[in-house]
């Protein structure tokens, strides 16, 4: 145990810094995103994450607005493990058919407004999974989807705009 903390005292801090842009990015649609969550929900915003069948590259960048860089909280996300408190689904990859019926489930816990954001090229229609007979395609085709955010993965500062997007829709 010992061992460890030395080499992490030793190594220090080893992440990056962001570049301006994206720091300008960040900085421009969390204070957008701030003022709506606060004026449509009051405070904050839970979001519930489904992975209904990707390649988990989504999945990492939307770990990244959770990291302190990013640090989503600040602007009044926060992540829950159950529909019946969340706001939004947050739906990454394609729509697999062991899938279908639990995020069916997962939709119909939620309670409204339901909002739901599909990540990724795959959530959009499916991407380099697209439809086969163990994949129905994107999440458009199961469950009525407020936004769609582009992209193989998209960045942490394009989910944050994604998300806002679908809050502006209410």
């Amino acid at each position: 145990m010992l061992k460890i903390l030395y080499q992490i005292f030793r190594t220090g801090i080893v992440t990056e810094k962001l570049t301006p842009a994206e720091e300008a990015t960040v900085t421009i649609a969390g204070a957008n995103l701030e003022k709506e969550v606060e004026r449509r929900f009051k405070r904050s915003i839970a979001i519930r994450l489904v992975d209904s069948g990707s390649c988990n590259g989504c999945e990492v960048e939307i770990n990244a607005i959770n990291n302190p860089i990013y640090n989503c909280e600040r602007f009044g996300l926060s992540f829950t493990a159950s529909p019946r408190f969340a706001d939004m689904l947050l739906v990454t990859g394609p729509v697999s058919r062991n899938m279908e019926l639990a995020l069916k489930r997962t939709y119909e816990a939620m309670p409204s407004p339901k909002l739901v954001v599909a990540v990724g090229d795959c959530g959009y229609n499916g991407g380099i999974f697209g439809c086969s007979y163990a994949s129905l395609g994107g999440v458009g085709k199961l469950l009525p989807v407020d936004a769609y955010i582009h992209g193989c993965p998209p960045s942490p500062s394009q989910v944050l705009n994604g998300i806002l997007k679908a809050i502006k829709k209410i």
